[in-house]
């Protein structure tokens, strides 16, 4: 019965592992996101210094860069919540199945 509650509790410590994991990921696809739209506020605001046609060579590539890590961080985004909602049902899984956590993890 020990050695049970014991592979149990380390496999919630596992879970609970990968979902820290996977909020760090998460933080980071959101700085990834935010990232193009701090960009385009300043291009935007410095947008009366230049003229558009004139720097169509910088802005097409920027444009396009953009682009990719606004697709990369909504994939991101995405990922992490499943595989968040993932360890979460999981971990209500093993709550279900074994008394033994009921004491020791929250409702």
């Amino acid at each position: 019965m020990k050695q049970e509650s014991s592979q149990i509790f380390n496999l919630v410590n596992l879970l609970l592992a990968e979902k820290r994991t996977s909020l760090a990921v998460l933080r980071t696809a959101i700085a990834i996101f935010t990232l193009p739209l701090s960009v385009f506020t300043v291009l935007i605001a410095t947008s009366q210094y230049y003229e558009v046609s004139n720097s169509l060579h910088f802005i097409i590539p920027l444009l396009i860069i953009c682009s990719i890590l606004i697709i990369l961080g909504v994939y991101l985004i995405g990922r992490s919540f499943g595989r968040i909602k993932e360890a979460d049902k999981k971990i209500e899984e093993l709550k279900i199945n074994n008394k033994i956590l009921d004491d020791f993890i929250c409702k």
